[in-house]
Parts: C-alpha cells; sequence; structure tokens
C-alpha cells in the first residue's frame, strides 16, 4: 500500500541533518515499535510544527528552556504571540476553511 504521507516526485524536497548513530538507532527502534518509517516520522512531526500543535509547542518550549536555547524573554515573547493569535483566532472564530473562504472571496472580486 502506497504511503499517503509522501509528496509526489514533482513536490518533493529533500531534508537532512546529521545525528550520532546511537540516537539513529534509537530513533528506528522507536519508529518500528509505532509502526512508522522514519520519513513518516518526521512528516508527522513537522506537519504538527507547521500547524502549530500545541503538545509540539509544549514540548518546544521544554526543551529550548532545559537547553537554554532561547533567552526568557523571547520565550515569553514567542508566548504572548502565540496567546494573541489564538485570541484572535477565536475572536472571530475563524477556521482554516473559512480563511480558504476568504481569499476565494477576495480573488472572485479582484480577478486576481
Amino acid at each position: 500500500m502506497r504511503d499517503p504521507t509522501i509528496p509526489s516526485p514533482e513536490d518533493r524536497k529533500k531534508l537532512m541533518f546529521y545525528d550520532t548513530p546511537d540516537r539513529q538507532t534509537k530513533l528506528r527502534i522507536r519508529c518500528n515499535f509505532d509502526g512508522l518509517s522514519q520519513s513518516q516520522f518526521f512528516r508527522m512531526i513537522l506537519t504538527g510544527y507547521i500547524e502549530n500543535d500545541n503538545l509540539i509547542n509544549d514540548f518546544i518550549k521544554k526543551y529550548k528552556k532545559k537547553h537554554n536555547i532561547q533567552g526568557q524573554q523571547k520565550r515569553d515573547k514567542i508566548d504572548r504571540i502565540r496567546k494573541r493569535t489564538e485570541e484572535t483566532k477565536n475572536k472571530f472564530t475563524l477556521g482554516n476553511e473559512e480563511i480558504e473562504n476568504i481569499f476565494d472571496i477576495i480573488e472572485m472580486e479582484t480577478d486576481i
């Protein structure tokens, strides 16, 4: 069965980074346990990060604090921006579909 998370050949972009052999082995074992390929795992995590999943954001926030990756002021600023963004979304009750509809209306009205 074809993996539905794999982009088409024309839409692919290779992402690459380095880590230790020990961590790569542990990743393969964990992915195997969960029935995932490494590629599926990374696409899944990337999707959560791009879509601002709260669990991923909370993990990243804890990780940055634990490893002193950013200063506290910068982390607090990011938290405030995320909170305001969420409040604005809730205020206008705009989901992804509504936002797409707005862009469709603008496109129709302006002939872009």
